[in-house]
This record gives structure tokens, C-alpha cells and sequence, in this order.
């Protein structure tokens, strides 16, 4: 069986360049196909409900994921009343803000999987430009990566295939990714990676507080620019420590790695030259 699986993409987080390509590294799946719509940057109302409807109307796939920004705001508002009675089992995957309608999302039907390490972008004209923004996007992603937050994403997707490929209702996740649940997935062996790992998710955690205080709650540009500022420096370092991490890691011949077989399984191994079980 192959099982459709609708992405919509409105707005941007640190997880939405990747959240389809985690469940395909080697693109050799036969056991999913991935449709993925989006509104590029915007995320208001009108640009969110055309792709959400389109995905639900004419695209029917097996199970819908929503990523973006602030699942509590009025464009993603709109898209989790369309799921809600759209009858497909729906997911939405957003940042920390998404706490505040948490039990909204359950009351909807929906599944939710609230990530606290990917933080709000400095979004202020002064400081962030496109390189800017691709700098801060690609430590986030590393953040996301070598903490175990991708691996915590990419294995609830996965749990739900299984259940649509067995023919069963799939169970929506509900989770909240903290520092405990991200390195517990990566499963590091040696404790300081793990604990360099926590550190850089709790500093991830603490640059969306920063940015926040930078873009809305102060006005004076004399202020706010080296806030801001300050956030994508905390952001670089999370993700210098994720790498100091991964090398601790390799030094133990001991990083764990679960690629994807072909027929959809999770394989698993940590040492580099033997082949993945």
C-alpha cells in the first residue's frame, strides 16, 4: 500500500524545509507518496484557507500535516477549522506559541506536535535581510537536527504510516518536544554530547523570548536592534554546540543513525561500518 501524505507549509519554521524530506532521505520509499502545498512566507488568512482547502478538496490524501508559525494565530486558526471538518486525520506542527491552543487543537480533533527549541526569527528591517534569515534558518535546522527534535517529528509521522499501511485509524500524536524528549531520541552515549545537546535546545528555547522582546515589546530601534542581534549570536552558538556534540559522538564511533528502508521500516545502528539492522 502506498499512503498519500498532504504538507501544508504556510509561514516558515526552523522544521518546515525538512519535515518531508525526513520521512525519504534516500528518496527510495515505495510505501508513501508526499504532496506538498504552501503559501511561501504568508500566513494570513486568506493565502492559509486557499492551500488548505485545495489540499482537502482536490489532493484527499491519507493524512494532512500543517507546519508554521504560531498555530494560535488567525491564518492557522483557519486552517485547523478546515481539518477539523475536513474527516482526514490532520496534525499540525508548530512552535512554542502553539502551547496557548493545545487543547483547542485536541477539542478539533487534531494532533499537535509543539516544538519548544524553534524559536521566532529577528524580524526586524533594520538587521534581518534574506542572508540573514538563511543563516538563522540553518542553525535552527542544525539545533533541530543534532538535539533529536527532527527524529522525535520524522518517528510520529512514521507511527502514523504504519497504522494507515496496517489499516487501522492512526493515532494523532500530542506531543510537546522538551530537552529530555529530543536527546532521549537521539541516544547519545556519551554524556557530555548529551548534555552539550540539552544545552543547546534550552539556549534554542531562550532565543524565541529574546527575539519576542525584540520585535514587539520594545519600540526605541536604538534598543531593539541589539536584541535582536543578540538572538541570532545565542542561535549560533546553540548550533556550535550540537556540532561539538556530533563530534563526541564520532569520536565513540557511536552516532545513532536510523535510515529508512525502501518497504518503510526504521533501521538502526551507531558504529559507521556496520550495516544498519
Amino acid at each position: 500500500m502506498v499512503v498519500k501524505i498532504g504538507i501544508i507549509k504556510c509561514g516558515n519554521i526552523g522544521m518546515s524545509p525538512v519535515v518531508d524530506l525526513a520521512l525519504d532521505e534516500r528518496a527510495d520509499r515505495k510505501d508513501i507518496a508526499v504532496r506538498v502545498l504552501g503559501s511561501g512566507a504568508k500566513m494570513d488568512p486568506e493565502s492559509v484557507e486557499e492551500v488548505t482547502k485545495k489540499m482537502v478538496e482536490e489532493v484527499k490524501p491519507d493524512f494532512i500535516i500543517y507546519i508554521g508559525p504560531n498555530p494560535a494565530a488567525p491564518g492557522p486558526k483557519k486552517a485547523r477549522e478546515i481539518l477539523s471538518q475536513s474527516g482526514i486525520p490532520s496534525i499540525i506542527i508548530g512552535d512554542a506559541p502553539g502551547l496557548r491552543v493545545k487543547d483547542e487543537m485536541e477539542q478539533q480533533g487534531l494532533g499537535y506536535i509543539i516544538i519548544k527549541c524553534d524559536p521566532m526569527i529577528g524580524a526586524r528591517r533594520e538587521f534581518l535581510d534574506p542572508v540573514e534569515m538563511a543563516l538563522f534558518n540553518s542553525d535552527v535546522l542544525r539545533v533541530l537536527a543534532g538535539t533529536g527534535t527532527l527524529r522525535v517529528v520524522q518517528e510520529a509521522i512514521d507511527k502514523m504510516i504504519d497504522a494507515i499501511k496496517e489499516g487501522k485509524e492512526p493515532e494523532l500524536p500530542r506531543i510537546v518536544i522538551n530537552e529530555q524528549k529530543a536527546v532521549e531520541a537521539m541516544e547519545f552515549t556519551n554524556p557530555y554530547a548529551k548534555a552539550k545537546a540539552m544545552a543547546a535546545f534550552v539556549i534554542a528555547e531562550k532565543v524565541a523570548d529574546v527575539d519576542v522582546k525584540g520585535c514587539f515589546m520594545t519600540k526605541e530601534a536604538e534598543k531593539y536592534i541589539p536584541i535582536v542581534a543578540s538572538a541570532h549570536e545565542m542561535i549560533r552558538y546553540a548550533a556550535k554546540l550540537v556540532d561539538e556534540a556530533r563530534e563526541l559522538e564520532k569520536a565513540m564511533d557511536a552516532v545513532s543513525r536510523k535510515p529508512h528502508h525502501p518497504e518503510g521500516k526504521r533501521l538502526s545502528k551507531k558504529a559507521l561500518m556496520e550495516k544498519p539492522q
